[in-house]
């Protein structure tokens, strides 16, 4: 079976010079042009693809930003459980009217997944969608601040922190 393949007029020589990469992606578009034609569609499995996220430390929080664009905030579902955050959703495709030419924007199923590193507030997390990033807030534990446990003696009352005993004067008053 011949295979038909398209010739161009030969650019001139200035065109050539100021287009350099031109041939090469001539090339390809003829080369993908003849995969098509003879090698079968086959359905790939499809994978969730991960976001570009920025993970934030602040005093009291925790802020993760993720870019997904396109995403509405009914499609996207986030879970926060011992430390971990859960994002993931979908972007759907939305419909043309056109023939669609090149396609560089994600679409389908995302997902991502971290482990923070300090205990966090799991019951007070705030999650945001604006301008195509979804901005997370997960508050931090409270740390408990540390106190002085009083010790007891085996035969006496328990010791005060400062090694007296309890109802003792401290020194020099």
């Amino acid at each position: 079976m011949p295979l038909l393949v398209r010739r161009r007029e030969m650019p001139s020589r200035q065109q050539h010079y100021t287009q350099p990469y031109r041939e090469l992606q001539d090339l390809q578009e003829q080369t993908a042009q003849l995969l098509q034609q003879m090698l079968p569609a086959v359905a790939a499995p499809v994978q969730p693809w991960v976001p570009d996220v920025d993970v934030e430390e602040s005093e009291d929080a925790w802020i993760v930003e993720a870019e997904i664009p396109g995403a509405r905030a009914e499609d996207v579902h986030v879970e926060v459980h011992n430390g971990e955050l859960d994002i993931r959703g979908e972007i759907v495709e939305k419909e043309r009217a056109g023939i669609l030419r090149r396609r560089t924007r994600r679409v389908g199923e995302f997902e991502y997944h971290v482990t923070l590193p300090e205990p966090v507030d799991s019951d007070n997390p705030e999650a945001r969608l604006h301008d195509g990033v979804l901005e997370v807030r997960i508050p931090k534990a409270e740390r408990s601040t540390g106190r002085e446990i009083p010790i007891r003696s085996d035969g006496g009352p328990a010791a005060s922190p400062s090694g007296g005993a309890p109802g003792d004067a401290a020194p020099g008053s």
